[in-house]
């Protein structure tokens, strides 16, 4: 093993190439999803934090059942819950720009990709 893999595994859980796998290739999406669910029902933001959460509980258990990593190591449960919190709260302001301006246009113009301001 690289001495950058026991790093990896000695604070994550896990190697670099899994950490990356699980994260980004299989639960990106779904945080993705997840946020942008959140955003489209008009529920408040901090459920974004919650379903995260348990995306990585499930993260962690599919990483120790698929590729040998540990199930209990809070770092790589960290680390996920930070890369997939991400991801949900991409999606979830993505599409919330995307409704208020669409539902209000008499008031709310696209300010860039993640904002908007009221019509001049």
């Amino acid at each position: 093993m690289s001495p950058l893999d026991t790093f990896m595994f000695d604070w994550f859980g896990d190697t670099l190439f899994n950490v990356l796998l699980f994260n980004i290739v299989l639960f990106g999406p779904g945080a993705f999803a997840a946020g942008h669910a959140v955003a489209l029902t008009w529920r408040p933001w901090w459920l974004i934090v919650f379903y995260s959460a348990l995306l990585s509980a499930a993260l962690r258990f599919f990483d120790y059942a698929l590729g040998g990593g540990g199930l209990l190591a809070p770092g790589g449960f960290l680390l996920s819950w930070a890369v997939l919190l991400a991801f949900a709260a991409f999606a979830y302001r993505l599409t919330r720009v995307r409704q208020m301006v669409r539902q209000y246009p008499w008031l709310y113009q696209r300010k860039g990709l993640l904002d908007w301001e009221e019509w001049h």
